[in-house]
């Protein structure tokens, strides 16, 4: 067979007549390959659906043929779609029944003949020659004595049945070199293993979804299945999986991916409530060993590291921490004094970066989940909890270090100087919100501090600042798994008195580091593209309304003025156990105290950039979180009545905000009613689904 091989394209018609060709009634084309002239009664071949079907010409007219296929079909086709033909005939006169049994009789035969082609033996002899063998030649060597169409037709579908040795074409064939062989064998191992898997998933996807009594013990799903199905669940056509996972639904009868939810629920991969954004967005839960253990080396050594001469010891103040009242990670505490020229405020940030280093392994892990998240089900702390909840943590009885701001006031509360200092200081009290609220008409300290941040404000909004304020909407899960809910008063006593504190704690140390010429990354705001209000004047429509006509703040290492808030410079640098961008704040003002190097120009674009994903997967964690939950506790509201305020009119519904929800909604427009933004309507809870992000409102 080498010999044979070796005399390639010019000597394939020697040996096609070796083989006994000379038969066969065949003619040659320029380019060495066989042609037959069409007519009637001439068995032919085609493909159709990848596979090849034997059939008699019954008509031939400008290239376009009527044929009798094996199957008892009449079709009409071009020429050229021909796969193979030869001047086998059968006599169309016979009548059709008995032309499709002669049909049936030789596309048997043909097929029969396949399991004779040795390709792979075939194959092992021309590989070395990588040059185009003819049909004919090819015959020969399949079939070397006298081979006649039958044995061609066999070598046509053998190698069109498998294409891992040669690359197909109908007259002529080339060898694949080893590799590509390897490549396509692995190719086709990998292509049989999905089919498994698609054909052992979805036969057990339909007995699990068709099953009414528990699974036998020994009718657990295939291996790869629920993480095919999760995948498939979580990211539909952005699936790795996508292919296996359809395959799979479409031989179980189920359809679009939503289907998968009650399944995968059922089968314990999620929970009824699982937070699907939390896994489609990549978002990190738990730390990684090796920060955990980073976290508990810094707390074995830390006995002694408050105890450095170049920060004061401010811990025979009075602090107090206000916050929340499931809050364990108190990264701010305040503190008054009266002096002879008014009062002296203290505003104490916990001095993360005394602990958490540049570029260490905590560092790097708060830098890739940029913030802490808050949701009514879970919490992720931007630092290990040993960290943000203990070492880090302004606890009560505890000395901690501290960058500390003294604001020194005159007796009408006016500001007249300030100092910025590295401390120690420890925490007297932790109060909440509701002990604040509840003493703020008598406690002379919440009193003066109340009226500290009114001056503040009247200052803000003297230079213009665009003040909004619309109620908050506390949700918790309660023992029983019941959504629990409140509407929080943000201009409360003890909520106004901390946030107009720590606008003022930021801006001074925005100022403190712009007058050390020191780089950092400082806020500010354009003017808004419309103002529908001054001061506080605002109703809840409008301020809800000017909140979407602010202009986006902007990052930059000058401080300029951020309209928002009227002030003329503005870093963040209060929450540095929940922020990173306020850690890398707090390192720019310790680096002028010589507590550390500071971060270049370059360093903090580049912090910047690394920022810009984690904190959109933050955001886009939290409002979700937060509406899912919101939709959840009203599912259980259906047939209520609510007020709503008509924001915009669109083409086919008006937008309201649910005002006791603070929720906005679509509402269809009817004949019976011609609202305009700004109206008070009653509206009535029709249909809500919070796994589908659907609430669906009529008029009351």
């Amino acid at each position: 067979m080498r010999e044979m091989g070796a005399t390639g394209r010019n000597g394939a018609g020697k040996i096609a007549k070796a083989a006994g060709a000379s038969n066969c009634f065949v003619d040659f084309d320029h380019h060495g390959c066989y042609f037959v002239r069409m007519e009637l009664g001439n068995i032919v071949e085609y493909i159709d659906r990848e596979r090849i079907l034997c059939a008699v010409v019954l008509e031939v007219k400008h290239q376009r043929l009527r044929l009798l296929t094996e199957n008892n079909r009449e079709v009409n086709l071009s020429a050229s779609r021909l796969l193979y033909r030869d001047k086998s005939r059968l006599d169309v006169s016979m009548g059709r029944s008995r032309m499709v049994d002669a049909l049936k009789e030789v596309a048997n035969k043909r097929r029969a003949l396949i399991d004779k082609v040795l390709i792979r033996e075939v194959w092992e002899v021309l590989t070395a020659e990588q040059q185009w063998v003819d049909l004919e030649t090819m015959t020969a060597f399949c079939f070397p004595d006298g081979p006649n169409g039958d044995h061609r037709s066999a070598v046509v579908r053998a190698l069109f049945e498998d294409r891992l040795y040669f690359k197909f074409n109908p007259e002529r064939f080339f060898p694949n070199s080893e590799e590509q062989v390897e490549r396509l064998s692995a190719q086709r191992n990998e292509e049989a293993r999905r089919q498994r898997i698609i054909e052992n998933g979805g036969d057990w996807l339909r007995r699990f979804i068709s099953r009414t009594a528990p699974a036998p013990p020994d009718d657990a799903p295939p291996p790869e299945v629920l993480d095919v199905l999760k995948s498939y669940y979580l990211f539909e056509k952005d699936s790795p999986d996508q292919s296996l996972a359809r395959g799979m639904l479409e031989r179980a009868g189920l359809g679009e991916p939503e289907t998968l939810f009650p399944i995968l629920v059922k089968l314990g991969v999620f929970d009824e409530n699982e937070n699907v954004d939390l896994l489609r967005l990549g978002a990190p839960v738990e730390f990684p060993p090796a920060v955990q253990q980073h976290a508990r080396d810094l707390i074995a050594a830390s006995v002694a590291e408050v105890a450095d001469s170049r920060r004061e010891d401010l811990t025979g103040l009075a602090l107090i921490t206000i916050d929340g009242q499931s809050t364990l990670d108190f990264d701010d505490a305040l503190s008054l004094e009266t002096t002879s020229g008014g009062y002296r405020l203290g505003i104490h940030i916990s001095d993360v970066a005394h602990y958490v280093r540049k570029d260490d392994p905590i560092d790097q892990e708060a830098r890739e989940r940029g913030s802490s998240i808050y949701m009514a089900d879970h919490k992720l702390s931007m630092l290990p909890p040993a960290l943000a909840e203990g070492l880090c943590s302004l606890k009560a009885g505890e000395v901690r270090p501290a960058i500390s701001t003294l604001v020194d006031l005159g007796p009408d509360m006016d500001i007249r100087g300030c100092r910025i200092l590295p401390s120690r200081v420890r925490v007297q009290n932790q109060l909440s919100y509701y002990d604040v609220n509840l003493v703020a008409e008598q406690d002379p300290k919440v009193i003066t501090l109340r009226g500290i941040a009114r001056k503040f404000r009247e200052m803000r909004l003297a230079a213009d600042a665009v003040h909004i304020s619309v109620p908050e909407i506390n949700l918790w899960i309660g023992e029983n798994s019941e959504v629990n809910l409140s509407r929080v008063n943000r201009e409360s006593p003890g909520r106004m008195l901390v946030a107009e504190i720590m606008i003022m704690a930021n801006w001074l140390m925005a100022r403190f580091l712009a007058e050390h010429k020191m780089p950092a990354i400082f806020r500010s705001q354009p003017e808004p593209r419309e103002r529908l209000y001054r001061r506080e004047e605002g109703t809840l429509f409008q301020n809800w309304m000017q909140r979407r006509l602010l202009n986006r703040f902007v990052l930059g290492h000058a401080a300029e003025k951020h309209s928002g808030l009227g002030l003329d410079a503005y870093v963040t640098a209060t929450s540095p156990i929940r922020k990173y961008f306020d850690l890398v704040t707090q390192r720019q003002v310790r680096a002028v105290f010589g507590l550390e190097n500071p971060y270049s120009i370059p360093e903090m674009d580049g912090i910047m950039r690394a920022l810009e994903l984690p904190m959109s997967r933050v955001f886009k964690l939290q409002t979700g979180r937060q509406r899912y939950w919101l939709l959840k506790y009203l599912e259980q509201r259906v047939g209520q009545k609510e007020e709503a305020i008509v924001l915009v009119r669109r083409r086919t519904s008006y937008q309201v905000l649910l005002v006791g929800y603070m929720l906005e909604c679509d509402l269809p427009i009817t004949s019976l009613l011609d609202l305009k933004p700004e109206d008070l309507v009653q509206v009535t809870i029709q249909r809500v689904s919070a796994r589908k992000d659907f609430i669906a409102l009529t008029i009351g």
